[in-house]
């Protein structure tokens, strides 16, 4: 396979979303609540321009689990 950016993004996005779904998964066990624990960053641009308007919500949830999953997802792509 060859390494590129697209590849990379690939690689952490899906670490990301499995770090995500085990943290749910793991979110009823009340002794691992410091992993399962997680952060919303939110960012919104909009800009009234007077032709076009756009108004851009992004949410973004981070969690331990997500982010070991984005460690484990670089360690697999730097070993491609």
């Amino acid at each position: 396979m060859k390494k590129n950016a697209g590849t990379l993004i690939l690689f952490l996005l899906l670490g990301w979303l499995l770090g995500t779904w085990v943290s749910t998964l793991l979110e009823p066990v009340t002794m691992l609540s410091f992993l399962t624990k997680s952060t919303t960053i939110d960012w919104s641009p909009s800009a009234n321009l007077n032709i076009i308007r756009y108004n851009i919500d992004l949410h973004l949830k981070m969690s331990l689990l997500s982010l070991i999953g984005v460690i484990v997802s670089i360690w697999l792509y730097r070993k491609l």
